[in-house]
């Protein structure tokens, strides 16, 4: 098994000298004895590339902590690959990359240069069923790329905020102003509320605290 990007054939636990439980490579990775349950806990703290490699090429999957697909190791190939996440969320996986061919180089490479890599699982990548969350400082980055973000804990059904340009508005007189401004152009973030025939979109949001240092931020689709 891979952990934080070292690999254990084996983790043992005992009590009195008397073993436990075995914890090994197998179903659920989980062995049980005298009807104790094991569960074993490891905070996400992140890895460097390097480490990241090294567990790609003991056959894990990894990812960053925003992303919905992963990358991994083609043994035959000899390179990594790129699992993409689907542009829709009902058509399985997307595409699947050759990382020598990437056409984003320098997205690539910032990637690369990151040491918040994370083992790739059913928990927290969406390609293989889980989930992607992540900060505020995230999302206002994927907003700006114009992708839509949302927060899980919203109660309220397909809401989510996005970037809005080429803003304008009719004065009383019925003039039409175009919405500039020398520091952002002409931008500003929309809040969308897609309650068909209710709420509709609500121009210039504004985040609370808890929006700020939420961690369950996500792509909506």
């Amino acid at each position: 098994m891979v952990i934080n990007g070292k690999k254990f054939e084996e983790v043992n636990i005992t009590k009195d000298g008397e073993l436990i439980a075995s914890i090994a490579d197998g179903e659920h990775g989980i062995v049980h004895k005298d009807d104790y349950k094991v569960q074993l806990v490891v905070d996400e703290i992140g890895m460097t590339f390097a480490e990241a490699l090294e567990a790609m090429k003991t056959g894990a999957k990894v990812k960053l902590p925003t992303w919905g697909g992963f990358w991994f190791w083609d043994e035959e190939k000899q390179t990594v690959m790129m699992q993409c996440r689907p542009k829709d969320a009902d058509k399985g996986q997307g595409d699947l990359l050759d990382i020598r061919e990437t056409q984003r180089v320098e997205y690539t490479l910032s990637n690369i240069l990151s040491d918040e890599w994370l083992i790739a699982d059913e928990t927290n990548c969406p390609v293989l069923g889980g989930e992607a969350t992540f900060g505020f400082g995230d999302a206002i980055k994927y907003v700006k790329r114009g992708l839509k973000v949302k927060r899980k804990g919203w109660n309220g059904k397909n809401q989510y905020i996005q970037l809005a340009t080429g803003i304008l508005y009719n004065t009383a007189d019925k003039t039409i102003v175009n919405c500039d401004h020398e520091a952002i152009g002409n931008k500003a973030v929309a809040f969308a509320v897609a309650f068909v025939g209710t709420s509709g979109v609500q121009m210039g949001w504004l985040a609370s605290q808890a929006d700020m240092l939420a961690e369950d931020w996500m792509f909506a689709e």
